[in-house]
């Protein structure tokens, strides 16, 4: 057999893969993985059913349906003061985490280094990787998770190319402030350094919390690609359908990958949610049905040994277990998946140095009896 050089030497399969596989194993009840076990609205799926029988079911154009980006520019205009031309600035990806790995292929060379704030989701590093660029790693404050932006200041250097965000955050559930924004604007100014925010939880922000969108603020989203996920919102992660928002000459960078990648995104789901998105309450009450499922798992943890964290925003709530155990997180997610029949997710995954502070990561987004039957295990942890 020839021989490979990997591109990616460090990289093996993913947390999430190694625990849903194991919680299926064990038939565990899996909160690790972050999908929820719900059904989708009825009326979403009706009307994709609608469109493949009305034949909306060859290519859509590549940048996307155009009824489905006329509506999201819409709906941002509405939610966040913001013009974005449908035509030049948004492009219809297959999902989220796609679009920010065409965002770092559009613009990054080998030797551009790119700002990563730890615990991070699992594709950024290596998406980095790939690219010949490195990843200087920022820790985000424990237990809080907020940023340091004195130490921000201190990683930047000439080969600094990207701030990468992510709010609401996985695997914390923390938001970005308004400070956050101001400091950002700061450290950017009079810079190349572009943005990648990753809001795919946009709308799953809770206690009245408003989302501090990149969007929202003309000076960084000049400079910025800003990602989304279809999926998240609606409960079809397996639809896996996103878009990224970003300045016309940024996006003709974005869409000389995404054309020569996927091209064209599933059409009767573009059409389907081109109407649904007509429907404002679709998504301005995400944030009240899931914050009730958040609500609900802290009160019934409350008979647990876990002490919870605080979670602003997501499908997911951290939780340490000093007062359980001090073995790693990763044993004790697999101990949890064996032993007790509950899959979590240790949140040394998403540090690169598998840094431990002894974590785990939950998903509430399930029906309630669901995360019963979970908790009712778990206290007896």
């Amino acid at each position: 057999m020839p021989s490979i050089k990997s591109k990616l030497p460090d990289v093996g399969t993913t947390i999430f893969t190694v625990m849903s596989a194991l919680a299926t194993q064990h038939k565990a009840i899996n909160l690790g993985q972050g999908f929820p076990d719900f059904p989708m609205d009825e009326r979403l799926t009706s009307l994709v059913s609608k469109a493949m029988t009305d034949n909306f079911n060859q290519y859509a154009p590549m940048p996307g349906w155009m009824p489905l980006r006329d509506a999201i520019a819409e709906k941002v205009a509405i939610l966040y003061d913001a013009g974005i031309d449908a035509e030049k600035e948004i492009t219809i990806t297959p999902g989220g985490t796609y679009a920010i790995y065409s965002a770092l292929t559009a613009v990054l060379r080998p030797g551009d280094e790119v700002i990563v704030f730890e615990p991070a989701y699992d594709s950024y590093i290596p998406n980095i990787e790939i690219n010949g660029a490195k990843a200087i790693t920022i820790d985000l404050t424990h237990p809080s998770y907020k940023i340091d932006w004195n130490v921000v200041r201190e990683k930047i250097s000439p080969r600094t190319r990207m701030i990468m965000l992510n709010s609401p955050h996985n695997p914390t559930g923390a938001v970005l402030e308004p400070y956050d924004i101001e400091q950002l604007r700061s450290v950017v100014e009079g810079t190349e350094i572009l943005i990648l925010s990753d809001e795919v939880y946009e709308h799953l922000i809770f206690d009245g919390i408003p989302h501090e969108s990149i969007l929202k603020y003309p000076d960084l989203l000049e400079r910025s690609f800003v990602c989304f996920s279809f999926g998240k919102v609606y409960h079809c992660t397996g639809w896996k359908l996103g878009y990224c928002i970003a300045p016309g000459e940024l996006t003709k960078e974005f869409r000389k990958v995404h054309q020569f990648n996927c091209f064209s995104c599933h059409t009767p789901s573009q059409v389907a949610l081109a109407s649904f998105l007509q429907d404002r309450n679709s998504y301005e009450s995400l944030a009240p049905f899931l914050q009730k499922k958040r609500d609900y798992f802290i009160e019934l943890m409350k008979g647990t040994s876990f002490t919870m964290h605080h979670s602003s925003g997501s499908y997911f709530i951290c939780a340490s277990y000093d007062m359980i155990s001090d073995e790693p997180a990763a044993d004790l997610a697999k101990r949890l998946t064996k032993d007790f029949g509950v899959a979590a997710i240790p949140l040394s995954a998403f540090y690169r140095s598998g840094k431990d502070d002894k974590v785990l990561r939950f998903c509430f987004a399930k029906k309630e009896e669901t995360l019963k039957e979970a908790v009712t295990r778990l206290t007896k942890v």
